[in-house]
């Protein structure tokens, strides 16, 4: 009879206390602050070294002469353009990713003609270097607005559709039994099976397609642009201002870890039915 007892009481479940101290201590649920830490510890870094005369002002200026900098530019009005400019090839190119992407892997996951005729398509395409095709679309497009944007979607579509798509192929066939044994409709299938299933995939990609947005922005605004955060840059280096290529760095940074953390929140705000260790 002790023996049974012991084995009970082992085989116990966990405790309401050991549970949310085991949840409290996954790295999943630190406050979003948290992220803060390494940037704030570098720039900490970067201004001793800045006082202690360990890096060339030429190549590398102290944090406070890049703020003022930053400051000047913003009260003469340049940096607010060049922001403005940029945020909106970024957004027209990641919107067009965005739903490209979707629709072709919801096309691939849902049809086995869909999947003959687009799966491969893509994964030759993503191949292929995306900025390699910049000459390319430069004669198809022109060297205005278009190529630009039309280069950032390429970016942002890739990793949304391999990602949903991969999602898609992964959700377990069970689900799709239990689907048709229901007598589910096709609308029905796809809103209770096959969104909540491709959700986790899709935020993947979609993390990954923001920050491809703005890397492919970087290069495309220094390709026969008048406006822009890269134009910006590419001009600065031309008389040497590294103050000001490193404003275009900052604002380049600020504005990934903030759509990356948008993103995130919205994630979990999604998928708050998954218990994962970021949940």
């Amino acid at each position: 009879m002790s023996a049974v007892t012991t084995t009970v009481a082992v085989a116990a479940p966990e405790t309401g206390t050991e549970v949310r101290r085991r949840r409290r201590l996954s790295p999943g649920r630190r406050l979003p602050a948290a992220r803060l830490v390494g940037p704030v510890l570098l720039l900490a870094l970067w201004a001793a070294a800045s006082a202690a005369g360990r890096l060339d002002p030429a190549a590398i200026p102290a944090p406070w002469t890049v703020v003022e900098t930053g400051a000047h530019l913003w009260t003469a009005g340049t940096l607010p353009t060049d922001v403005l400019t940029s945020l909106q090839r970024a957004a027209s190119g990641f919107a067009i990713g965005l739903a490209a992407g979707v629709l072709l892997a919801l096309a691939a996951g849902l049809s086995r003609v869909g999947e003959a005729l687009i799966d491969g398509t893509v994964n030759l395409n993503r191949a292929i270097p995306t900025l390699g095709l910049i000459p390319l679309f430069i004669l198809w497009l022109g060297i205005g607005e278009s190529f630009k944007v039309a280069i950032i979607a390429i970016v942002v579509y890739i990793p949304i559709y391999l990602n949903t798509h991969a999602a898609l192929a992964g959700i377990d066939h069970r689900y799709v039994e239990l689907a048709e044994v229901q007598g589910l409709s096709r609308f029905a299938f796809v809103r209770q099976i096959v969104i909540p299933g491709a959700l986790p995939g899709f935020f993947v990609g979609l993390r990954l397609g923001v920050t491809g947005s703005w890397l492919g922005l970087v290069v495309l605004e220094q390709i026969n642009a008048t406006s822009g955060l890269g134009y910006m840059m590419f001009q600065a280096q031309n008389y040497g201002q590294s103050d000001v290529i490193l404003v275009g760095l900052v604002v380049y940074g600020v504005f990934g870890l903030v759509s990356d953390s948008a993103v995130r929140l919205v994630e979990r705000r999604v998928l708050s039915w998954r218990r994962t260790l970021s949940n």
